[in-house]
């Protein structure tokens, strides 16, 4: 599809409808408050996969409900500092893959910290081992509806939470330099980056790239391209529950996380992007409270975005930063 959102420039003044709920804050606090009562027991075996240029760890820690969660963590072979971590969220229906996958950070002097998404791990890739233990109400296939009857009980609470749990794993570990976190990540992947940084206060930077999980009332009935269309669809069988639907998904909105973002962030959007519209990743960006913060714009890309294009333009980016 050609271009099929607002113009550019309308795009780069764009704000979201979106209401913040009064509670956003005190609802984060207490679940994050939660997940702490837990150990994060995070535990690094090392494996050995036949590479030479890196070490690999797999990882377990403890997230959302002390929930078991995997990741990887690969270093440059000859490392004995602390060295700037790059943490990865991956996208949606992905998990961690293989460690053969995630060579590119490691190959810029950093640690990398790739998290499984409990649930997931089914749909591309090399899969993923997370589980999520958690039931909910009656769901659409897929996760944007799972537990949307009430926040307490939706999906990504624990995947977010997971997310913050991450962070601090991956910067307990001796090698990490924790002063130097940055958290990346791509469509599912950039909307985890965005509320990581919006719930940890001192990253070094974050780089979204095409994220998801922004601006819901506006993708919602924006595009009929999944993931979102999965909020429609559940709508369409639960006919009047749209206000509760928008209040659950409101807790959850990369919006009002941005408006929380401490750090320095680089983001990308995509103009003919259908899964993720421009729009909604602009409502993010605009909203995104520090005020050194860049978006590269792919003219004539769908949700694809940069690709490797915007690979370089984050690895030249973080030269500033970690």
């Amino acid at each position: 599809m050609a271009l099929f959102d607002l113009p550019l420039d309308e795009l780069r003044e764009y704000r979201s409808a979106s209401t913040e709920p009064e509670d956003f804050d005190a609802f984060w606090s207490k679940t994050l408050a939660e997940a702490r009562e837990h150990d994060l027991d995070a535990r690094f075996e090392l494996v050995d996969t036949g590479l030479t240029t890196v070490k690999v760890y797999d990882v377990t820690f403890a997230g959302f409900g002390g929930h078991p969660v995997k990741g990887w963590f690969v270093l440059p072979a000859e490392v004995s500092a602390p060295i700037p971590v790059v943490v990865e969220f991956v996208g949606y229906g992905g998990g961690r893959g293989l460690p053969h996958e995630h060579l590119l950070w490691a190959s810029t002097g950093r640690a990398h910290f790739v998290m499984d998404t409990r649930g997931q791990g089914s749909a591309w890739g090399g899969g993923g081992g997370t589980a999520d233990p958690v039931g909910g109400a009656p769901a659409y296939p897929g996760f944007m509806t799972r537990g949307i009857d009430a926040p307490e009980n939706y999906y990504y609470r624990r995947v977010f939470t997971d997310g913050v749990r991450a962070v601090e794993a991956a910067r307990s570990h001796p090698l990490a330099d924790p002063a130097r976190t940055v958290v990346v990540g791509g469509s599912q992947g950039g909307g985890i980056s965005i509320a990581v940084g919006g719930l940890v206060p001192d990253l070094a930077a974050v780089a979204p790239d095409v994220p998801f999980l922004c601006d819901y009332p506006r993708a919602a009935t924006l595009t009929d391209r999944h993931p979102y269309r999965e909020i429609g669809l559940y709508l369409k069988t639960h006919r009047g529950h749209t206000a509760e639907a928008l209040r659950t998904l409101s807790y959850f909105d990369g919006v009002h996380f941005a408006t929380r973002g401490r750090a320095p962030a680089l983001f990308s959007a995509a103009l003919e992007d259908q899964t993720c519209p421009p729009s909604t990743v602009f409502a993010a960006f605009n909203a995104w409270a520090h005020e050194e913060k860049a978006i590269e714009v792919y003219d004539f890309n769908d949700h694809e975005g940069g690709g490797p294009y915007q690979e370089a333009a984050r690895v030249a980016w973080l030269r500033s930063h970690a």
